[in-house]
């Protein structure tokens, strides 16, 4: 039961607080304590007066407040929470966050904390976008803390894409999901991830665009229900989750290998992109160029990892999860990929270089079953990771 829990809410200054009243309601209607403290730009949105009637609670404000210090040192408030929401969090706050600024009471509280954190992140969708953000998104990432959002859609500056700060409701399930042992806990799932590097010679591969992204996502995600999570992953651009077991290889062979070695587990999520050749005698030497003209390189087809494991007798997963990047023709193909493989669900994009998705922020999916197929709408490829440990936690019960 999560009734009596202590929420810290921090509510940054972007057009999204209004959507901060709804979900402190939220939160109390599940028997939560919220303590909210408000920056100076989150006051230009909603009132301290109208935060702290829906609260029940003070609102915290100044970091130099003689009466708020004696009342209870900031020090002391950033650890008595069971876990620490900011909503909406602004550009700023992250950059804060990632770079250890603390200039006032809610950056100081953040920094000072060592309770788990929740950011709901709400900003322009150029903001976002921006290389700036990007980076602090993935330090922070690194640092542990865990996103839900941000959603992609309308935005009251007229523009249109992700940035939107999530639903109440959505951000109070991940308030459950961060304060309960989670859907998944006590199962063991495995992810690929990341392209694989297969050697021409000492300097020299085959490789593709994927940035391991769609992975590392869908890693967190699974973590962050309660799963213990086997994340084997290729050389990819996007660094692996944190509070996972990690096996880092370089090529689909050794992807296989580590694949067998993890077995048995309760769900297999094939995410990577393996190279479907190798090169067939690669050189141990550097290829020079040669008055012979070109080097001829011999292609050898590489282990099919997603169809080893779903055609397994023994060690199958009970549920067997793969990608089906396509450029044409994408629900006939990743079907008839569905049935060719033997997996028992697949989940197909369309990675055509005008879509972005390869090796970017986002994804447009569709899920294909034995039942049928559903399209899911384009997302940020953690809202598509959660979606997928949702439907997991559903099958594995």
């Amino acid at each position: 039961m999560l009734a009596g829990k202590h929420i810290l809410l921090i509510i940054g200054g972007g057009i999204a607080a209004f959507k901060s009243l709804d979900l402190i309601r939220r939160l109390r209607e599940r028997g939560m304590d919220v303590t909210p403290v408000l920056t100076r730009a989150g006051q230009e949105f909603v009132t301290p007066l109208s935060v702290s009637a829906l609260a029940g609670n003070k609102v915290f404000r100044d970091l130099f407040d003689l009466g708020d210090e004696a009342e209870m040192g900031h020090i002391q408030l950033s650890r008595v929470a069971d876990l620490v929401v900011v909503a909406p969090a602004t550009a700023d706050l992250m950059a804060k966050m990632a770079h250890g600024q603390a200039d006032d009471l809610a950056s100081t509280l953040l920094l000072a904390t060592d309770t788990p954190v929740l950011i709901a992140p709400a900003m322009n969708v150029r903001m976002w976008d921006h290389a700036a953000t990007q980076r602090n998104l993935m330090t922070l990432r690194q640092d542990g803390i865990t996103f839900v959002g941000p959603n992609e859609g309308d935005m009251a500056c007229g523009e249109f894409g992700p940035g939107r700060m999530a639903e109440p409701l959505e951000i109070v399930s991940a308030v459950e999901d961060a304060l309960s042992d989670g859907p998944l806990k006590g199962k063991r799932i495995l992810v690929t991830s990341g392209p694989t590097h297969e050697p021409i010679d000492p300097v020299r591969y085959i490789a593709n665009r994927s940035s391991g992204a769609q992975g590392a996502a869908i890693g967190r995600a699974l973590a962050a229900m309660g799963a213990d999570v086997v994340f084997v992953t290729g050389p990819a651009d996007v660094p692996p989750p944190d509070g996972v077991e990690v096996i880092p290889v370089q090529t689909a062979k050794q992807m296989l290998e580590a694949v067998e070695a993890a077995l048995p587990v309760d769900a297999g999520i094939f995410a990577a992109a393996v190279a479907d050749w190798r090169i067939e005698g690669a050189s141990d030497r550097k290829l020079k160029k040669s008055k012979d003209g070109l080097p001829v390189l011999n292609f050898a087809e590489n282990p099919d990892i997603l169809k080893t494991v779903s055609h397994m007798k023994q060690g199958r997963p009970p549920l067997v999860i793969g990608f089906a990047a396509e450029t044409n023709d994408v629900l006939s193909n990743a079907t008839a990929k569905r049935a060719r493989k033997g997996c028992d669900w697949i989940l197909a994009n369309d990675v055509s270089p005008e879509t972005g998705i390869m090796g970017g922020s986002e994804n447009a999916v569709t899920l294909i079953t034995e039942t049928g197929s559903e399209n899911w709408p384009r997302m940020g490829k953690d809202a598509v990771a959660r979606e997928l440990a949702l439907r997991i936690a559903r099958v594995l019960g």
